[in-house]
């Protein structure tokens, strides 16, 4: 497995990735820095002295607890033993001299013998930290191997899960097989991100960020293209759609498992690594100096002439920049979409920045061998115009990219032409999906062009690595939104094609977004108006933000709409919860899906509950129609009150099922609701003020609603079963329900996977309403 860790891959390098291990070695090496210092004087009082004993007593006490604990995880794990247990007694021994060169007292007097055991003991003391250091170094990092080993495992269950999910035949299988994947990938989401927070290198969280947000946006365009695969098994276009999605799962899970490797030598689900593949490991052509690389290197090149001013050698390094940034710069004068008057700017600064450099090394082959150990005024001023010519340039090229982008986001085709697929497929219009599929393609083309401007002008490793993201998502996704268009037109009665078409648009309109934040970063960098940047991760945009006007109902008391960021440690807390939440309603959607005829109170009340938890997902990424906290918290309430109803309506049902131990299950499952929604409304009453308070109550609020879905998919699951073996008429209730409401204007075409029925209501329009709390809304 590629979770396994052989000897032969653990040879331990004490370089250290992770913030854990460094904070936790902080304060030893404070204690230890103490002592060294203490070995420098050569008069130490007596209360000096037995404060110093303390010390060394203390970390040696210390040392003792920390080899007990890696001792018990060697015992645990068999791979690390021989070496956490090296280590440990490495760490026993230096401790123990450490205690006793603190005990020795040398009385400092005049003579030779006396300083030399001074010397002696100083040295002694050293050695003995330095092996204590690099000793506690190896446990730590043998104890982060262990880690290290959990999420490959996860990782292995999700792509072997995966597998499973990619050759199920039937819906019945498929079912039990998502159940199992989404189980794993919840698992995968806490660990990983757990590990990204961890780690140390910006570049190699950014990485995993990326990976963690293919995966995570993957999960639900998995669901219903694999679902559209089943339903239409002999469409072309389905297969290609549900296997692009495969595929570039497998590729985020390579990358995944090569930031957590860091690139060693552990295989990669049998692919080749990604390494040479770009910054971000899943670009898309291999790796080549970015424009504000070469523009960086170009100018420190240029300002270290007043060193070593200008010879033969410095010519060649600063001929070979400038050739970098000519390299850099015809990407934005071979650009299709660049206008011509912005060409022309950038071919006239380009070549004055070229005759500047040429009449630096002028100059600088001017200056006399007698004034060659220093820079002379003339030198000084040309230097400074070349720099000067270069940061021109590089202002019009960002000027180029930023134009670019704003004649993109101007037009709006994204939203024009993914309404046009989507009116065309419900129609069956094949031909005129095929016309579009032409404009869809132009228009993908400049995207891409944009992503690749703007990680020519990214200045830090997280921001090129989002800008690759962008553009290898894009590009993988187009074509998998045009294989689903081409479904839907084939099959336009088809419900979960028409459902899975929906699922591939908001991915593609949620990723032009991130797009959009890309450019304002990097805009906003290159000008100097950001002193730290946010990169890609979940969730996206890490904002959470209070309601506009203050509700004394839900507990708030903000004034005004005040957006706080999250931390990292808050953004992936709310990203797993959110995850879990997507991947519960997901569960939901497929137990549903068994019911022959969905038109039944139980399964509209289920679908409505996962609905309204769908939305508070979206909040989690900072999309859909929940734009507050405030928003969050109604919607909330909404979703106690139906899970009231729905504890009534199941109540019902289970009066026409015998007594079997079914029949208990679905029972013991139901009492569960009136106790989960009081919870609910019990953390909506909670008062809040400030930003910790507020995260901790969506936190509450999340979280209790992810556990009351999970009870909720139990009990359809049971009451199918119950319907099923018992003949029992589900499609009739004593009690009529009115429920799954939307505004006019906004028509749902999201569907749980029937055809013949609307499953309700899009989780991207309004908050979700019950007739008890909004009389003048009217039933769908």
């Amino acid at each position: 497995m590629a979770g396994s860790l052989s000897k032969s891959d653990s040879s331990v390098s004490l370089e250290i990735r992770t913030k854990s291990v460094e904070q936790t070695l902080i304060p030893l090496v404070s204690q230890i820095t103490t002592l060294v210092n203490h070995k420098d004087k050569t008069k130490v009082s007596e209360k000096a002295q037995r404060a110093l004993v303390r010390v060394g007593q203390l970390v040696n006490l210390a040392v003792e607890r920390f080899v007990t604990v890696g001792e018990s995880i060697a015992c645990e794990h068999v791979e690390i033993q021989e070496e956490m247990m090296d280590a440990c007694r490495e760490a026993k021994t230096a401790g123990c001299n450490i205690e006793s060169a603190t005990k020795l007292e040398y009385p400092i007097q005049n003579g030779i013998d006396a300083l030399a055991k001074h010397l002696a003991d100083k040295s002694a003391m050293i050695r003995s930290a330095r092996q204590l250091l690099s000793a506690i170094t190896k446990v730590l990092l043998l104890a982060d191997r262990i880690v290290v080993k959990q999420l490959l495992l996860a990782k292995d269950k999700v792509f072997h899960s995966l597998l499973i999910v990619e050759a199920v035949t039937n819906f019945t299988d498929f079912v039990k097989s998502f159940s199992q994947f989404g189980t794993d990938m919840v698992e995968l989401a806490h660990l990983s991100g757990d590990r990204q927070n961890d780690l140390k290198s910006e570049k190699h969280r950014a990485q995993m960020g990326s990976a963690r947000a293919i995966l995570e946006k993957s999960t639900m365009m998995l669901l219903t293209s694999s679902k559209t695969c089943l339903r239409h098994p002999d469409c072309q276009a389905a297969r290609r759609n549900r296997d692009g999605v495969f595929v570039q799962m497998k590729r985020a899970l390579d990358l995944l498992q090569h930031v957590v490797t860091d690139g060693s030598g552990l295989y990669m689900n049998g692919n080749s690594s990604p390494t040479t593949n770009g910054d971000s490991g899943i670009a898309l052509n291999t790796s080549q100096p970015t424009a504000s690389r070469a523009f960086k290197d170009f100018e420190d090149q240029v300002e270290l002439t007043r060193i070593t001013l200008i010879g033969p050698a410095t010519e060649d390094k600063l001929q070979g920049a400038f050739d970098a940034v000519v390299e850099g710069v015809q990407d934005f004068t071979d650009s299709a979409y660049t206008s011509h008057d912005n060409r022309e700017k950038i071919v006239q600064l380009s070549d004055s920045l070229r005759d500047q450099l040429h009449v630096l090394i002028k100059t600088g082959h001017n200056v006399s061998p007698k004034e060659n150990h220093t820079i002379t005024p003339e030198l000084e001023t040309v230097l400074l115009k070349t720099i000067e010519a270069s940061k021109n340039l590089r202002k019009q090229l960002l000027d180029t990219a930023m134009e670019q982008a704003s004649d993109l986001f101007k037009m709006n085709e994204d939203h024009e032409l993914l309404r046009g697929l989507q009116r065309a497929g419900i129609n069956g219009e094949v031909e005129y999906v095929d016309e579009l599929t032409i404009k869809f393609d132009e228009h993908q083309e400049q995207i891409e062009e944009v992503c690749k401007l703007f990680r020519h002008m990214a200045t830090t490793e997280p921001l090129i690595i989002t800008a690759e993201h962008n553009d290898t998502f894009i590009h993988s996704i187009g074509p998998l939104t045009l294989f689903a268009a081409q479904t839907l037109a084939q099959y336009p009665n088809s419900k979960i094609a028409r459902e899975n078409l929906d699922v591939f648009a908001d991915a593609w309109e949620s990723q032009i977004n991130d797009l959009s934040i890309l450019v304002k970063e990097v805009n906003d960098v290159c000008l100097g108006k950001m002193d730290k940047l946010v990169y890609l991760s979940l969730p996206r945009p890490g904002i959470m933000s209070t309601s506009s006007s203050s509700s004394s109902k839900h507990g708030t008391t903000s004034r005004s709409l005040r957006p706080a960021r999250l931390d990292a440690e808050e953004q992936a807390k709310i990203a797993k919860l959110g995850l879990e939440m997507k991947l519960i309603t997901s569960e939901m959607d497929a137990e549903t899906d068994k019911w022959e005829e969905p038109d039944n109170d139980i399964v509209k009340r289920a679908r409505n509950m996962s609905s309204m938890a769908f939305s508070m997902y979206l909040f989690t990424r900072g999309e859909g129609a929940l734009r507050t906290t405030q928003d969050l918290f109604v919607q909330a309430e909404f979703f106690a009150e139906e899970g009231n109803k729905l504890y009534k309506t199941v109540r019902d049902f289970a009066q026409r099922v015998p007594s079997c131990p079914i029949k208990e299950e679905m029972l013991a499952y139901v009492d569960r609701i009136p106790v989960s929604c009081q919870q609910i409304l019990f953390t909506l009453k909670s008062s809040t003020f400030g930003k910790t308070p507020t995260f901790n109550k969506v936190d509450s609020t999340i979280q209790e609603t992810k556990n009351l879905m999970n009870v909720i998919a139990k009990i359809v699951t049971t009451c199918f079963i119950c319907a099923t073996k018992f003949n029992i008429d589900y499609r009739s209730s004593p009690s009529s329900l009115s429920l799954r409401y939307r505004s006019p204007a906004q028509f749902d075409m999201r569907s749980s996977g029937s055809d013949t029925t609307d499953s309700g209501l899009s989780p991207h329009s309004d908050l979700y309403r019950s007739a008890s709390l909004n009389r003048n809304i009217h039933c769908s």
